[in-house]
């Protein structure tokens, strides 16, 4: 067999029960064996995905309609496109047909000066997603169809700027559970994701005389940068080994007497170092808020995930009154959700809810509904114990290739979360950036992360691995790529 066409359509001669599929011109060679004929079509195949005629998302004939067409073996097919599911190049899925993956498509090399590829990265390996094709679909789905059927006609208007008292009140009692927060439905507020509930914060903040806000020396500028759209400078605390050190809290002042003070923290898994803030430094910043009008805002990155070690609460559980809680579904869902909330101490909630009412809410009623019935079925529950499963096994994957591949990179902050920091050797993290890219592999060094004005001293070469990012079809193949461009 040296070269067929493949037209995968109902026709003269050919079943009429056949699906409908794409044309393909396969150039497959081979021995006329099974074994034969199935490597050529497997070769086949390959190529045209890699070539990028079968562009990522195309449906591909079923392995009948191929056979058919081709004048093969049905199980041939079978195999060829088990063969390219296992590699990769393929997904398969129930409903849905085999479809050629979602992955960069590879373009011819350019000459050696100009190597560097466009587009998007093959593999991404940059921290901040979950694995989004493991969103719980069929789950969220059955969800919804609940919530739509009870929800009220008045879920339809524009509502309470809180958020819907249904997922307010399951919100209240998972967190609880969960994560030890002391949570009242009426001091819940929902939001767009954490960045709106980071924004609003800082608004009311800046109203009350706030001028200066403290944060970690190793975060996401996005995070600083609305603090200072907000009219707030930013100002970074010391980094070690036990986490940021609140004990330079004491040198955070408002302008005047009595005016308001306030930090971000990641108490629970600092983002992107992965350490939790040590118990001695959780009670001296809860003292300090106590002592000066303090307030903590408290961002529970991923603080669904842990592995190694007993969940570390909350830090608002310590004292309500001087916490502000903030999470979201973007690490256990997805970000796409665009479903956030806050646990407001009594003093600002008013004032926290007058300004989200006076602003662009961006929370769909429905979606609320959703995941509040996700949430009381137990399916939220669920979904995060399956997930933390998965990903745990990729961070023993990826921790068993370190110490095969690259003995010299340490892996910290591994304990929980989605991410990992691989330590380098000192001055390589650009050159590992760069090698990287090369690559089409998407990697983030810890310089990214670190605030401009953060002391020069807290400076270390490390790269920041997320490794809860590739679907599952992708990730055997970018823990490959990592490894062959760590030193």
């Amino acid at each position: 067999m040296e070269e067929s066409w493949a037209t995968s359509g109902a026709g003269p001669g050919r079943d009429a029960g056949l699906d409908l599929g794409v044309d393909l011109h396969l150039e497959t060679a081979g021995e006329a064996t099974h074994s034969g004929v199935r490597k050529g079509l497997t070769d086949a195949l390959r190529e045209a995905v890699r070539g990028g005629r079968l562009p990522p998302g195309t449906r591909l004939p079923s392995s009948r309609s191929l056979a058919v067409d081709l004048g093969i073996a049905r199980n041939t097919v079978a195999d060829a496109y088990g063969d390219l599911v296992a590699e990769g190049w393929l997904t398969a899925r129930q409903g849905s047909g085999t479809r050629v993956a979602e992955r960069a498509v590879s373009r011819p090399a350019e000459p050696a000066p100009r190597r560097r590829a466009a587009g998007g990265p093959t593999y991404d390996l940059k921290p901040g997603t979950p694995d989004l094709a493991s969103f719980p679909r069929a789950a969220w789905l059955k969800a919804a169809r609940k919530a739509m059927t009870a929800a009220p006609n008045d879920a339809l208007g524009y509502g309470d700027p809180r958020g819907r008292i249904e997922l307010r009140t399951a919100l209240a009692d998972y967190l609880a559970r969960a994560r030890g927060v002391h949570a009242d439905p009426d001091r819940i507020v929902v939001c767009a994701g954490f960045a709106q509930g980071l924004a609003l914060l800082a608004g009311v903040l800046r109203a009350r005389g706030l001028r200066e806000m403290a944060v970690e020396s190793y975060g996401l500028d996005v995070h600083w940068n609305l603090v200072q759209r907000a009219g707030l400078r930013t100002r970074p605390l010391p980094f070690d080994e036990l986490g940021t050190s609140t004990g330079e809290l004491s040198t955070v002042s408002g302008t005047a007497s009595g005016s308001p003070k306030a930090v971000l923290l990641t108490p629970a898994h600092q983002f992107p170092m992965g350490v939790p803030l040590h118990p001695d430094r959780r009670a001296a910043a809860v003292d300090w808020a106590r002592r000066g009008n303090g307030l903590i805002l408290e961002d529970d990155y991923d603080g669904e995930f842990r592995y190694d070690r007993q969940p570390v609460g909350a830090l608002q559980g310590l004292d309500p009154d001087r916490v502000v809680y903030l999470g979201t579904a973007s690490k256990s869902l997805a970000p796409g959700l665009r479903l956030g909330w806050m646990v407001l101490p009594a003093p600002i909630a008013a004032e926290v809810v007058e300004a989200k009412g006076g602003a662009e809410w961006a929370c769909g009623a429905l979606d609320q509904l959703t995941l509040a019935e996700f949430i009381t079925s137990g399916a939220y529950d669920r979904h995060v114990r399956g997930a933390r499963l998965r990903y745990r096994r990729r961070r023993d994957q990826l921790i068993e290739a370190l110490a095969a591949r690259a003995p010299e990179v340490r892996a910290t902050g591994i304990a929980a979360g989605l991410h990992a920091v691989l330590e380098l050797p000192p001055g390589t993290e650009r050159t590992v950036v760069q090698a990287a890219s090369w690559q089409r592999l998407g990697v983030q060094g810890l310089a990214s992360f670190r605030h401009p004005a953060a002391p020069r001293l807290a400076e270390r070469d490390a790269l920041v691995v997320g490794y809860g990012t590739p679907p599952d079809h992708a990730w055997a193949g970018a823990l490959e790529a990592l490894c062959r461009v760590l030193p």
